[in-house]
């Protein structure tokens, strides 16, 4: 007969003592549970004591997540955390050097724990931690050319407490004195520092800044783009990650009013707009500085670097947004004056005719003429032209920038236009204003960066004015497009369509310049793109007579239990998920995988990205497949129900997926990318025996079956195809045949 579900097989330690083999009744109140512990080792004053896991997660067992625990799980009968929480509040404190390394040493690593920290907190540990970064390390500045290695730890440990203690979002940020972000500040601004004191004192930064509006004033105060830059310049990828972290956050949380005007140059962050900031971080010349330090570094770029450089790439492109949405005033002779002068440098007007009324008809008769070859739409008036946003004036200054930075490529498109049928020209303005709607929409500005995303463009790096140069090159490819195609007015749009699929295409290649970018759409010719849509419609269309139909029908069921099997292998393997919170302070992980014979799911937290499987026996928590009631997705989960800037970003919600389980209880995922939550909730739903609705699985099944349809089709009268691969031969007895091109 199966135990009560109630009850809970574990073992339990004790420092000194054999483990304890226990039945848990979760219906039972946990202090009677450790008072039964206490009992059986003769431990006087139970409430002293309390449960935890015996991982390397450490982490206290409570009322609120005892039903976490499983069989099998093993605890570990330690000091209360009030009372730990109590002695470290003490030991911290100590006069001895040695003691207080060792206790917040502790402390660091307690700390993790919201159980305990709530308890340190309740004891105003945090102002503690603050007074001793303030002033406790200037008692110590005396001792440290004799006990440098002691400080450093020291300082590290207490920048680690704080980290950590902060990230359970129990105290606000807003509480922290000017002295303490001074003092912080001051870390990052030291040309000679510890690594880990460094790391500890950015990921603050950082977090004070997204996380208050008035400490990102104080912090803009203290730090400047030129202060950071020397720690873009080393070598170490986490001190550079964590470095782009902080100049994105500042770059996010600046006030939209400040952004662009031009600065001196020793202006700090504060006092300048965020549109200004662009020209800041261009005289610093952070966009060189990243690109030759870390982008083309002999080094691979991790995942964390990868989402940082996204999001600056991000940042800087929605720059662009406030034009991208400005409206052109068709009685601002300023903005009319830009149009004048790209008709000025297409076709170099002759000298002026004079002011006679007659003159003045004719010179307006020659505009109209002129803004018609330059192909607006508007010819009496190309002003109203750019009063849709978006793309709005940014349109306009992607003309200029064209026609003044490749003037012989703006006259020749111009002219070369001009000269073919009204029908066959292709319209400069009108392609420009379409143009570069199309590419904000690709290149998605004004839009938040994802907290999961880390698809940036080295491209973008390489040139101050990389949209502009995007633009130019897109526009020439526009031009050749249509050429190519012999299109008319009428086929605009179906051009427009191809260009925006050749700037694709060209851009999942991720080309390492401009000119790698440009070389890759030379090949994505009109011809090129047609012979892809051939064999892609092929592949689509090939099979549609009744009979293979009804192939295809049979055959199904087969391919479907393929695709099933290899979701259920996945599961087995398992994924490591990253566990994200509102500041992406650093990386945290947790792994989840199902047991081989599909009956259990076991998860369990990690310390680093795995390199490889996780064991089954590593990962202490299990849920029963049998104890699943739904899987929910998206805006249906329950942790993207909660608030947050993080629960509000789409791509993230996209990535969402909860186990539902007994009541009340979910187990809350955010896969690493599309493919994984494809697998995961295919596969899940296939333990439910529920239909696998991803999109991977259509393309998976569409796939499998034009493959087998295709191998039935094959003429192979007479031809025996074995069940198994033929066998690898043997090696050769010697390599003589080989030849050394060195």
């Amino acid at each position: 007969m199966p135990p009560p579900a109630d009850i809970v097989k574990v073992a339990i330690e004790w420092p000194g003592a054999y483990p304890k083999l226990m039945e848990i009744d979760q219906k039972k109140p946990l202090s009677a549970i450790i008072k039964e512990v206490c009992d059986g080792w003769s431990l006087a004053n139970h409430e002293y004591f309390a449960l935890q896991h015996a991982d390397s997660s450490n982490f206290y067992i409570t009322e609120k997540n005892r039903n976490e625990i499983k069989n099998g799980t093993i605890l570990r009968l330690t000091t209360s955390p009030a009372q730990n929480a109590q002695q470290l509040h003490e030991r911290i404190q100590s006069s001895s050097m040695d003691a207080k390394l060792e206790a917040l040493k502790d402390l660091a690593s307690l700390s993790r724990d919201v159980t305990f920290a709530q308890e340190f907190i309740n004891l105003d540990g945090i102002s503690l931690l603050t007074q001793m970064v303030e002033s406790g390390t200037e008692r110590y500045q005396k001792l440290q050319k004799i006990m440098k290695p002691c400080f450093g730890d020291m300082l590290s440990f207490t920048l680690t407490a704080f980290v950590e203690l902060m990230d359970h979002g129990i105290v606000s940020w807003d509480t922290f004195s000017v002295a303490f972000i001074k003092k912080i500040a001051s870390f990052v601004n030291k040309s000679a520092i510890d690594v880990s004191i460094l790391q500890r004192s950015l990921a603050i930064l950082e977090s004070m800044v997204l996380n208050s509006h008035d400490l990102y004033q104080k912090v803009a105060q203290e730090i400047t783009i030129g202060q950071l830059i020397p720690h873009l310049q080393g070598t170490d990828q986490e001190i550079q990650t964590y470095t782009i972290a902080v100049i994105n956050a500042l770059f996010l949380k600046a006030p939209d009013e400040r952004r662009q005007v031009g600065v001196d140059s020793s202006v700090d962050i504060l006092d300048c707009p965020l549109t200004e900031m662009a020209n800041i971080l261009a005289q610093k010349q952070l966009r060189s500085i990243i690109l030759t330090h870390v982008i083309r570094a002999q080094r691979a770029i991790n995942n964390e670097m990868a989402h940082q450089l996204y999001v600056l790439q991000v940042l800087t492109f929605n720059l662009l947004e406030d034009r991208m949405m400005t409206k052109m005033d068709p009685q601002d002779q300023a903005q009319r004056d830009i149009i004048f002068e790209l008709r000025r440098i297409a076709f170099d007007a002759e000298s002026e005719p004079n002011n006679s009324s007659g003159s003045m008809e004719k010179r307006k008769s020659m505009y109209t003429r002129d803004y018609k070859k330059l192909g607006f739409i508007n010819h009496v008036n190309p002003a109203m032209d750019f009063t849709q946003t978006p793309p709005g004036m940014l349109a306009l200054d992607n003309m200029l920038y064209f026609a003044k930075h490749h003037q012989d490529a703006y006259i020749r498109i111009v002219l070369e236009n001009s000269s073919r049928e009204d029908k066959h020209e292709c319209p400069f303005g009108r392609s420009s204003i379409e143009l570069t709607k199309m590419l904000c929409e690709i290149l998605k500005v004004g839009e938040l960066p994802s907290e999961t995303c880390n698809d940036f463009h080295p491209m973008f790096f390489t040139h101050d004015r990389s949209f502009e140069e995007f633009f130019c090159i897109c526009i020439q490819l526009l031009n050749k497009t249509w050429k190519e195609m012999r299109a008319t007015s009428e086929d605009f749009n179906k051009v427009m369509q191809v260009v925006k699929e050749q700037v694709m295409r060209a851009l999942t290649t991720k080309p390492s310049s401009l000119d790698q970018f440009k070389s890759k759409l030379q090949n994505l010719s009109y011809t090129e793109i047609l012979k892809i849509r051939q064999s892609e419609r092929m592949n689509q269309e090939d099979f549609q007579s009744r009979p293979i139909l009804e192939l295809k029908e049979k055959i199904q069921p087969e391919i479907l239990e393929l695709i099933k099997q290899q979701r259920l292998n996945r599961l087995v393997e398992g994924t490591c998920f990253r566990k994200l919170n509102c500041r992406r302070r650093q990386d945290k992980f947790w792994y989840c995988r199902l047991s081989p014979n599909h009956k259990v799911l076991h998860y369990g937290d990690l310390e680093e990205s795995p390199q490889g499987e996780v064991p089954h026996d590593s990962l202490q928590d299990k849920l029963p497949v049998a104890d699943i009631k739904a899987v929910v997705t998206g805006k249906d989960c329950p942790h993207m129900k909660e608030k947050g800037a993080l629960k509000q970003n789409k791509e993230v919600l996209e990535l969402a997926f909860s186990i539902l389980y007994d009541s009340n209880c979910q187990l809350n995922f955010i896969a690493p990318d599309k493919h994984e939550y494809c697998i995961w909730t295919d596969g899940l739903n296939a333990l439910l025996g529920k239909d696998m609705m991803s999109d991977l699985t259509r393309n998976d099944l569409d796939t499998l079956l034009s493959m087998e349809i295709k191998l039935r089709l094959l003429d192979l009268e007479n031809i025996q195809i074995p069940d198994a691969p033929p066998p690898i031969p043997k090696e050769p007895s010697n390599y003589d045949f080989v030849y050394d091109c060195n």
